[in-house]
Protein backbone atom coordinates (compact mmCIF):
# COMPACT_ATOMS: atom_id res chain seq x y z
CA UNK A 1 0.00 0.00 0.00
CA UNK A 2 2.81 2.29 0.60
CA UNK A 3 4.61 2.14 -2.95
CA UNK A 4 1.34 2.18 -4.26
CA UNK A 5 0.33 5.61 -2.44
CA UNK A 6 3.81 6.73 -2.59
CA UNK A 7 3.64 6.06 -6.81
CA UNK A 8 -0.32 7.90 -6.70
CA UNK A 9 1.71 11.40 -4.94
CA UNK A 10 4.80 11.40 -7.26
CA UNK A 11 4.53 14.67 -9.54
CA UNK A 12 3.63 14.04 -13.09
CA UNK A 13 5.63 14.72 -15.95
CA UNK A 14 4.42 18.33 -16.61
CA UNK A 15 4.75 19.47 -13.12
CA UNK A 16 8.56 18.26 -13.04
CA UNK A 17 9.14 19.52 -16.69
CA UNK A 18 8.02 23.22 -15.34
CA UNK A 19 9.79 23.14 -12.22
CA UNK A 20 12.98 22.86 -14.46
CA UNK A 21 11.54 25.61 -17.13
CA UNK A 22 10.84 28.44 -13.95
CA UNK A 23 14.36 27.39 -12.96
CA UNK A 24 15.90 27.94 -15.95
CA UNK A 25 13.99 31.19 -16.13
CA UNK A 26 15.42 32.25 -12.82
CA UNK A 27 18.62 31.18 -13.34
CA UNK A 28 19.18 33.38 -16.64
CA UNK A 29 17.10 36.77 -15.16
CA UNK A 30 18.89 36.76 -12.13
CA UNK A 31 22.32 37.41 -13.61
CA UNK A 32 23.65 40.88 -14.31
CA UNK A 33 24.88 39.76 -17.23
CA UNK A 34 21.59 39.13 -18.83
CA UNK A 35 19.79 42.29 -17.93
CA UNK A 36 23.17 44.15 -19.20
CA UNK A 37 23.05 42.52 -22.51
CA UNK A 38 19.25 43.19 -23.14
CA UNK A 39 19.82 46.46 -22.20
CA UNK A 40 22.49 47.21 -24.80
CA UNK A 41 20.02 45.12 -27.35
CA UNK A 42 17.34 47.74 -26.77
CA UNK A 43 20.22 51.04 -26.62
CA UNK A 44 21.45 49.50 -30.47
CA UNK A 45 17.48 48.93 -31.45
CA UNK A 46 16.89 53.02 -30.05
CA UNK A 47 19.92 54.04 -31.96
CA UNK A 48 18.70 52.15 -35.14
CA UNK A 49 15.85 54.55 -34.39
CA UNK A 50 16.81 57.74 -33.83
CA UNK A 51 19.56 58.38 -35.83
CA UNK A 52 18.83 58.66 -39.30
CA UNK A 53 15.92 61.56 -37.92
CA UNK A 54 19.06 63.05 -35.53
CA UNK A 55 21.27 63.66 -38.65
CA UNK A 56 18.45 64.70 -41.23
CA UNK A 57 17.48 67.57 -38.36
CA UNK A 58 21.53 68.36 -37.68
CA UNK A 59 21.16 69.00 -42.12
CA UNK A 60 18.44 70.94 -41.55
CA UNK A 61 16.39 68.29 -43.70
CA UNK A 62 12.81 67.16 -42.33
CA UNK A 63 12.82 63.67 -41.96
CA UNK A 64 10.49 61.65 -44.60
CA UNK A 65 7.56 59.93 -44.12
CA UNK A 66 8.10 56.05 -43.83
CA UNK A 67 4.71 54.26 -43.62
CA UNK A 68 6.26 50.80 -43.83
CA UNK A 69 9.39 51.37 -40.75
CA UNK A 70 7.71 49.13 -38.62
CA UNK A 71 7.42 45.96 -40.76
CA UNK A 72 10.89 46.17 -42.37
CA UNK A 73 12.72 46.59 -38.98
CA UNK A 74 13.44 42.91 -38.89
CA UNK A 75 16.40 43.19 -36.16
CA UNK A 76 20.10 42.70 -37.35
CA UNK A 77 22.81 39.76 -36.97
CA UNK A 78 24.38 41.33 -34.24
CA UNK A 79 21.06 42.29 -31.86
CA UNK A 80 20.23 38.13 -32.44
CA UNK A 81 23.86 37.14 -31.24
CA UNK A 82 23.48 39.45 -28.52
CA UNK A 83 19.62 38.28 -27.12
CA UNK A 84 21.10 34.78 -27.40
CA UNK A 85 24.03 35.55 -25.48
CA UNK A 86 21.64 37.24 -23.19
CA UNK A 87 19.29 34.06 -22.87
CA UNK A 88 21.36 30.78 -23.38
CA UNK A 89 25.02 31.86 -22.41
CA UNK A 90 24.39 30.35 -18.79
CA UNK A 91 22.37 27.85 -19.48
CA UNK A 92 25.07 24.64 -19.28
CA UNK A 93 28.47 25.71 -18.94
CA UNK A 94 27.66 28.11 -16.12
CA UNK A 95 26.13 24.74 -14.19
CA UNK A 96 28.61 23.04 -14.80
CA UNK A 97 30.88 25.94 -13.61
CA UNK A 98 29.57 26.45 -10.64
CA UNK A 99 28.41 22.67 -10.20
CA UNK A 100 24.87 23.68 -9.60
CA UNK A 101 24.28 20.87 -12.15
CA UNK A 102 24.94 18.38 -8.79
CA UNK A 103 22.14 19.54 -7.25
CA UNK A 104 20.14 19.58 -10.70
CA UNK A 105 20.84 15.89 -11.70
CA UNK A 106 19.85 14.53 -8.45
CA UNK A 107 16.36 15.59 -9.06
CA UNK A 108 13.80 12.92 -9.79
CA UNK A 109 14.05 14.68 -13.85
CA UNK A 110 15.84 13.46 -16.60
CA UNK A 111 18.52 14.81 -18.51
CA UNK A 112 16.60 14.98 -21.57
CA UNK A 113 13.83 17.19 -19.73
CA UNK A 114 16.47 18.92 -18.13
CA UNK A 115 17.49 19.76 -21.34
CA UNK A 116 14.12 20.61 -22.68
CA UNK A 117 13.30 22.62 -19.82
CA UNK A 118 16.23 24.93 -20.63
CA UNK A 119 15.67 25.24 -24.19
CA UNK A 120 11.92 25.83 -23.43
CA UNK A 121 12.77 28.66 -20.75
CA UNK A 122 15.43 30.57 -23.00
CA UNK A 123 12.35 30.33 -25.62
CA UNK A 124 9.96 32.00 -23.00
CA UNK A 125 12.65 34.35 -22.14
CA UNK A 126 13.22 35.56 -26.05
CA UNK A 127 9.35 35.42 -26.76
CA UNK A 128 8.75 38.04 -23.89
CA UNK A 129 12.03 40.21 -25.01
CA UNK A 130 10.57 40.38 -28.75
CA UNK A 131 7.11 41.04 -28.29
CA UNK A 132 8.82 44.14 -25.85
CA UNK A 133 10.76 45.09 -28.27
CA UNK A 134 8.62 44.93 -31.59
CA UNK A 135 6.45 46.92 -29.70
CA UNK A 136 8.76 49.69 -28.74
CA UNK A 137 9.92 49.51 -32.03
CA UNK A 138 6.03 50.11 -33.27
CA UNK A 139 5.22 52.90 -31.11
CA UNK A 140 8.76 54.48 -31.95
CA UNK A 141 7.98 54.33 -35.79
CA UNK A 142 4.74 55.73 -35.41
CA UNK A 143 6.22 58.87 -33.32
CA UNK A 144 9.40 59.09 -35.68
CA UNK A 145 7.75 58.05 -38.76
CA UNK A 146 4.35 58.97 -38.97
CA UNK A 147 1.52 56.26 -39.30
CA UNK A 148 2.60 52.68 -39.92
CA UNK A 149 1.02 50.14 -42.51
CA UNK A 150 0.30 46.41 -42.75
CA UNK A 151 1.12 46.24 -38.53
CA UNK A 152 -0.55 43.40 -38.56
CA UNK A 153 2.71 41.10 -39.69
CA UNK A 154 4.75 42.31 -36.98
CA UNK A 155 3.73 38.78 -35.43
CA UNK A 156 5.98 37.77 -38.36
CA UNK A 157 8.50 39.83 -37.62
CA UNK A 158 8.47 38.56 -34.06
CA UNK A 159 8.44 34.23 -35.65
CA UNK A 160 11.57 35.80 -37.70
CA UNK A 161 13.02 36.96 -35.44
CA UNK A 162 12.95 34.13 -32.74
CA UNK A 163 14.36 31.49 -35.77
CA UNK A 164 17.34 33.60 -36.37
CA UNK A 165 18.08 33.96 -32.59
CA UNK A 166 18.08 30.31 -32.13
CA UNK A 167 20.52 29.24 -34.72
CA UNK A 168 23.01 30.95 -31.99
CA UNK A 169 20.90 30.11 -28.80
CA UNK A 170 21.44 25.89 -30.08
CA UNK A 171 24.99 26.72 -31.13
CA UNK A 172 25.68 28.32 -27.48
CA UNK A 173 24.15 24.96 -26.01
CA UNK A 174 26.40 22.79 -27.95
CA UNK A 175 29.39 24.12 -27.34
CA UNK A 176 28.26 24.67 -23.75
CA UNK A 177 27.95 21.31 -23.21
CA UNK A 178 30.76 20.32 -25.38
CA UNK A 179 33.29 22.47 -23.07
CA UNK A 180 31.78 23.61 -19.72
CA UNK A 181 33.26 26.57 -20.29
CA UNK A 182 31.11 29.92 -20.73
CA UNK A 183 33.93 32.13 -21.87
CA UNK A 184 34.93 29.52 -24.29
CA UNK A 185 31.56 28.84 -25.51
CA UNK A 186 30.86 33.06 -25.98
CA UNK A 187 34.26 33.13 -28.11
CA UNK A 188 33.46 30.47 -30.20
CA UNK A 189 29.81 31.48 -31.02
CA UNK A 190 31.65 35.67 -31.70
CA UNK A 191 34.28 34.17 -33.79
CA UNK A 192 32.06 32.19 -36.12
CA UNK A 193 29.39 35.51 -36.26
CA UNK A 194 32.33 37.45 -37.20
CA UNK A 195 33.32 34.95 -39.72
CA UNK A 196 30.29 34.73 -41.45
CA UNK A 197 29.59 38.52 -41.08
CA UNK A 198 32.71 39.58 -42.87
CA UNK A 199 33.16 36.47 -45.40
CA UNK A 200 29.49 36.71 -46.69
CA UNK A 201 29.08 39.99 -48.11
CA UNK A 202 32.90 39.70 -49.69
CA UNK A 203 32.00 36.21 -50.71
CA UNK A 204 28.81 37.64 -52.98
CA UNK A 205 30.56 40.75 -54.07
CA UNK A 206 32.86 39.05 -55.66
CA UNK A 207 31.78 35.99 -57.18
CA UNK A 208 28.57 37.81 -57.65
CA UNK A 209 25.08 36.38 -55.36
CA UNK A 210 24.79 33.08 -55.39
CA UNK A 211 21.69 30.66 -53.53
CA UNK A 212 24.24 28.96 -52.30
CA UNK A 213 24.94 31.87 -49.66
CA UNK A 214 22.18 31.67 -48.46
CA UNK A 215 21.64 27.73 -47.02
CA UNK A 216 24.91 29.57 -44.49
CA UNK A 217 23.54 31.79 -41.37
CA UNK A 218 23.68 35.13 -41.97
CA UNK A 219 22.67 37.79 -44.61
CA UNK A 220 23.11 35.27 -47.79
CA UNK A 221 22.81 36.90 -50.99
CA UNK A 222 20.68 40.08 -51.68
CA UNK A 223 18.55 40.73 -54.37
CA UNK A 224 16.02 43.48 -55.21
CA UNK A 225 11.72 43.49 -54.53
CA UNK A 226 10.88 45.09 -58.24
CA UNK A 227 7.17 46.58 -57.24
CA UNK A 228 6.76 50.01 -57.10
CA UNK A 229 10.18 51.04 -55.53
CA UNK A 230 13.46 48.36 -55.87
CA UNK A 231 13.30 47.24 -52.51
CA UNK A 232 16.82 45.11 -51.29
CA UNK A 233 16.10 41.77 -49.98
CA UNK A 234 18.72 39.78 -48.22
CA UNK A 235 17.56 35.73 -48.28
CA UNK A 236 19.75 34.82 -45.45
CA UNK A 237 18.79 34.03 -42.08
CA UNK A 238 19.01 36.88 -40.38
CA UNK A 239 16.29 38.15 -42.87
CA UNK A 240 13.75 35.64 -41.91
CA UNK A 241 11.26 38.03 -40.44
CA UNK A 242 11.30 40.87 -43.12
CA UNK A 243 11.15 37.72 -45.73
CA UNK A 244 8.09 36.26 -44.31
CA UNK A 245 6.71 40.19 -44.45
CA UNK A 246 7.35 40.45 -48.19
CA UNK A 247 5.68 37.18 -49.02
CA UNK A 248 2.95 38.30 -46.80
CA UNK A 249 2.84 41.84 -48.44
CA UNK A 250 3.96 40.45 -51.89
CA UNK A 251 3.05 36.44 -52.43
CA UNK A 252 3.23 36.96 -56.35
CA UNK A 253 6.40 38.98 -56.79
CA UNK A 254 9.83 37.75 -57.32
CA UNK A 255 13.57 38.79 -55.90
CA UNK A 256 15.65 39.60 -59.12
CA UNK A 257 19.32 39.37 -58.51
CA UNK A 258 22.05 40.79 -60.83
CA UNK A 259 24.83 40.61 -62.28
CA UNK A 260 27.68 43.55 -61.36
CA UNK A 261 30.71 44.70 -63.10
CA UNK A 262 33.13 45.51 -60.11
CA UNK A 263 35.62 46.77 -62.79
CA UNK A 264 32.97 49.41 -64.09
CA UNK A 265 32.34 50.46 -60.63
CA UNK A 266 35.75 50.99 -59.84
CA UNK A 267 36.88 53.07 -62.77
CA UNK A 268 33.76 55.22 -62.83
CA UNK A 269 33.78 58.65 -60.79
CA UNK A 270 31.02 60.46 -59.84
CA UNK A 271 28.06 57.59 -59.58
CA UNK A 272 26.68 55.68 -56.73
CA UNK A 273 26.44 52.22 -56.16
CA UNK A 274 27.21 48.77 -58.36
CA UNK A 275 27.17 48.55 -61.70
CA UNK A 276 24.82 46.38 -63.06
CA UNK A 277 26.11 43.79 -66.24
CA UNK A 278 22.49 42.16 -66.12
CA UNK A 279 20.34 39.45 -64.52
CA UNK A 280 21.72 36.24 -62.83
CA UNK A 281 18.52 34.69 -61.55
CA UNK A 282 15.15 35.29 -60.15
CA UNK A 283 13.64 33.99 -57.24
CA UNK A 284 9.95 33.99 -55.84
CA UNK A 285 9.33 36.02 -52.66
CA UNK A 286 7.40 32.55 -51.05
CA UNK A 287 10.97 30.69 -52.15
CA UNK A 288 12.96 33.11 -49.98
CA UNK A 289 10.97 33.09 -47.34
CA UNK A 290 10.57 29.49 -47.08
CA UNK A 291 14.10 28.41 -47.63
CA UNK A 292 15.14 31.09 -44.72
CA UNK A 293 12.63 29.57 -42.50
CA UNK A 294 14.08 26.05 -43.05
CA UNK A 295 17.58 26.77 -42.94
CA UNK A 296 16.95 28.41 -39.71
CA UNK A 297 15.12 25.24 -38.59
CA UNK A 298 17.78 23.12 -39.75
CA UNK A 299 20.71 24.49 -38.31
CA UNK A 300 18.75 24.84 -35.20
CA UNK A 301 17.59 21.14 -34.54
CA UNK A 302 21.49 19.86 -35.94
CA UNK A 303 23.19 22.09 -32.58
CA UNK A 304 20.28 21.00 -30.34
CA UNK A 305 21.03 17.59 -31.11
CA UNK A 306 24.65 17.48 -30.41
CA UNK A 307 23.76 20.06 -27.10
CA UNK A 308 21.65 16.58 -26.09
CA UNK A 309 23.51 14.32 -27.02
CA UNK A 310 26.84 15.93 -25.15
CA UNK A 311 24.78 17.17 -21.92
CA UNK A 312 23.31 13.47 -21.93
CA UNK A 313 26.93 12.00 -22.16
CA UNK A 314 29.00 14.30 -19.80
CA UNK A 315 30.56 12.83 -16.46
CA UNK A 316 29.12 15.10 -13.54
CA UNK A 317 31.88 14.86 -11.06
CA UNK A 318 30.29 16.15 -7.07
Amino acid sequence: MSTVSARKKAPSWFPRFWAVVRYEMLWNIRKKKFLGILIAAFVIATLLLVVPPAISAYNGVKIAKNPDYAITFGGSGFLFLLFAIATAVNSISSEFESGSIVPLVTKPVSRTMIFLGKVFGSFIILVVSYVVLYGYVTVASVVLYGPQNSLQYIPLIVIGSLLSTFIWVSLLFAVGSISKNTIMTVIVAIILFLALFFTGPIVSLYSQPSPTLDYVPGTGSTGMLMITNSTSVSGGTDNTGTNLVNYALYPNANVTYYKYNLTATINARGSSGLQIEGVLYTESTGLVALRSAVVAVVYTAAFFIIAWVAFKRSQILE
